[in-house]
């Protein structure tokens, strides 16, 4: 891609954020707009958490396969189908006649959303190539998920208290044209400079095994252990395929070289338990305000602000001591405020209280809006910039699955501690269970942060990073010989 100009760079960087503003707007408004949809759809505990899931669900799965098509056949192509399969899915969402209507639709969502971020952070990593300008653009990126948190629950709560839960999926259309045309006009074509071959099978193996693995979970309170054996023994053998196949062939799916590198690895389990304390922490926030302190949306939305704001403010300070100072500041805030934000809840009944609500989700806040730069910065810094989509897929795949497994698991655990009996007699001890699960995602993030950014992991990654530019100028000198 050739040099652009520092003006140029900067629209290139605001069209990919519009991007990341309408998957992450997605989440957040649906999320205010669950007890409106369980109401008017008859939906189960269960049902909300598919509402959700479906979307993630498919959206990690073909992350990764969008990626590196990406690279292959040219990101701005690939970006291009994405806006517009989203923008239609959105449409199809909003004329759901019922549930099962509604999830088919957000699956439609989510395979354009798997076309924008991973390939929005590839065209960002390719445009922004001096490292610590790159750390500051990724910061920004990560301060627009602190915007759609904080205009995602007002905006739903005003649309679904005024017109209804359906014009939540609205919003999605004006904001997708507008990036549609300007990605057009402004963002140049780029590609890897050696194509990928495609991995159906591996395609396959990560669909069975984070489909299977999230329906057992979700499953599991109304079906039993029985019947959700099949689909847990099918998800340990598509993991058991994965880590069998994927080395043994020359361009996977998966490079599982990236993962001798600890920051990377390192990386990809702190974007997996951040992103299920986000998933599980706006689950149980959202029915607990409306089904038990009976608010309506707009003033639920109104209580998200203590979390958003942080998170928005946060985000670009994290970028800027990511790329002065390295990932481990950040991590270690991220860590410890994410922790002792689920303590509150889990040991002091935190919901219970305004104030110590409010200090809750402040803090949760400030730990979110710490940990997005540094987890992409870490993914991609010291790839080889051909596999920059892989790589950076990589990480939105962790950020899905972390938020499908966090909404999963979590609502597992407060639909089997509720049962038949209504939320308010029984919600704040069914979810204790459920912060306490938040807690422990908070001390990932902080051991991890700790250990995965000192001076032992700054070498691995460094061996990891000479290997693959080893292997590609093998493999370049092998292909021009």
């Amino acid at each position: 891609m050739p040099e652009l100009s520092h003006r140029r760079r900067m629209l290139v960087l605001a069209i990919c954020c519009m991007s990341l503003l309408i998957v992450s707007l997605d989440v957040t408004i649906l999320n205010v707009a669950l007890p409106a949809m369980q109401t008017d759809l008859q939906a189960s505990t269960s049902g909300l958490q598919w509402t959700i899931d479906a979307y993630t669900l498919v959206l990690a799965s073909l992350l990764m396969l969008a990626g590196s098509t990406a690279d292959r056949i040219g990101r701005k192509r690939v970006f291009i189908v994405g806006l517009v399969v989203f923008s239609l899915g959105s449409l199809l969402c909003s004329l759901a006649p019922d549930l099962d209507a509604l999830i088919w639709f957000r699956m439609i969502q989510a395979v354009g959303g798997s076309m924008l971020n991973p390939v929005a952070m590839s065209i960002i990593t390719n445009t922004f190539t001096e490292p610590r300008e790159r750390a500051r653009a990724i910061g920004v990126w990560g301060a627009v998920v602190g915007i759609s948190m904080a205009a995602g629950p007002l905006i739903g709560g005003l649309l679904v208290d005024s017109v209804g839960w359906r014009s939540i999926f609205w919003i999605n259309l004006p904001v997708g044209v507008a990036a549609l045309l300007l990605t057009l006009k402004f963002i140049p074509e780029s590609r890897a400079p050696k194509a990928r071959r495609a991995d159906p099978v591996g395609q396959l193996l990560v669909i069975a095994l984070f489909g299977s693995l999230t329906y057992a979970i979700i499953e599991a309170p109304d079906s039993g252990f029985t019947a959700i054996l099949p689909f847990a023994i099918l998800a340990l053998v598509a993991l058991v395929g994965l880590v069998w196949y994927e080395p043994r062939r020359d361009e996977p799916l998966i490079d599982l070289r990236f993962f001798r590198s600890a920051p990377f690895s390192g990386a990809t389990v702190i974007a997996i338990s951040a992103f299920s304390a986000l998933g599980g922490f706006l689950f149980l926030s959202t029915l607990y305000l409306q089904n038990v302190v009976g608010l309506d949306a707009l003033h639920a939305g109104l209580w998200m602000l203590p979390m958003a704001v942080p998170t928005f403010l946060c985000a670009p300070i994290s970028g800027r001591l990511v790329g002065s100072r390295g990932p481990r500041i950040p991590l270690l805030i991220a860590g410890s405020a994410m922790t002792v934000s689920a303590l509150l809840f889990a040991g002091f009944e935190a919901e219970t209280s305004n104030v110590s609500r409010f200090i809750g989700y402040l803090l949760f806040g400030i730990g979110f809006g710490f940990v997005n730069a540094p987890i992409t910065n870490t993914a991609v810094s010291g790839m080889p910039r051909a596999q920059a989509g892989v790589a950076a897929a990589v990480a939105s795949t962790s950020r899905q699955l972390g938020q499908t497994l966090g909404v999963a698991v979590v609502g597992a655990v407060l639909a089997s501690g509720v049962g038949s009996s209504s939320y308010k007699e029984t919600f704040v001890s069914a979810a204790r269970p459920g912060w306490w699960i938040l807690v422990a995602c908070g001390l990932a993030v902080l051991v991890l942060g700790l250990v995965t950014s000192g001076v032992w992991a700054r070498r691995t990654a460094e061996r990891t990073a000479e290997q693959l530019q080893s292997f590609e100028v093998r493999e370049a000198a092998g292909i021009n010989a």
